[in-house]
């Protein structure tokens, strides 16, 4: 078993536990809680391989996505009293599986022969359309559309991945695990300092 897929299933749990909470402050009944896990956790990667027609889809070729899933929701219900004092670690996985599941998307495009800049955009719909999903599903605006750096710390991430791929012989994985940081770290930062991309408010015509 390698770092990279202990890595993607960490992200895929952390994923399934944020879905999970949002489900239940929502006082959906148990169906509806799995449902958004699921969505949260394997969407993106889902909606990437019916893009890209690829089969078999990420959670039906490999069964520990599921299990992952229902143990993520099983956690939840026991211990979401005390998930508060675990906002850090699972901070760290959902970032570490941001970063991960970026990559893992724009190799599986690569892989497929797809332009890079398709293959970038199937890395950040991997990572962030799970919480679009989610958010959708709970009646709420995604929140990579209202706040925080999160899609374009997996747009910067990958963008480094591929003029490393380009441009230098370094080998595959230590290029996965430098721009898998550089989402890591952007987001990190950007969490920490409550940095936010710019709004638009005025144009040319708008008088101050």
């Amino acid at each position: 078993m390698s770092v990279i897929y202990v890595l993607d299933i960490l992200g895929t749990f952390a994923f399934a536990v944020s879905g999970a909470l949002v489900a239940l402050d929502k006082k959906l009944d148990i169906f509806g809680v799995i449902i958004i896990a699921f969505v949260t956790a394997v969407g993106g990667g889902m909606l990437r391989d019916v893009l890209i027609n690829a089969h078999p889809i990420n959670w039906i070729g490999d069964l520990n996505y599921l299990y992952t899933i229902f143990t993520a929701v099983l956690f939840t219900f026991l211990f979401k009293s005390k998930i508060a004092y675990l906002s850090k670690t699972m901070f760290l996985f959902d970032t570490v599986g941001l970063g991960v599941f970026t990559l893992l998307g724009l190799e599986k495009g690569l892989s497929y022969n797809l332009h890079p800049i398709i293959a970038l955009i199937m890395g950040m719909t991997s990572a962030v359309f799970g919480g679009v999903l989610r958010d959708v599903l709970t009646n709420k605006v995604p929140l990579i559309f209202e706040k925080e750096i999160y899609a374009s710390a997996c747009l910067a991430g990958g963008i480094i991945y591929l003029l490393v791929y380009q441009f230098t012989i370094i080998p595959e994985n230590i290029n996965f695990i430098i721009s898998a940081s550089v989402v890591i770290i952007i987001r990190a930062v950007a969490v920490k300092f409550n940095l936010e991309l710019p709004k638009i408010k005025d144009d040319l015509f708008t008088k101050s």
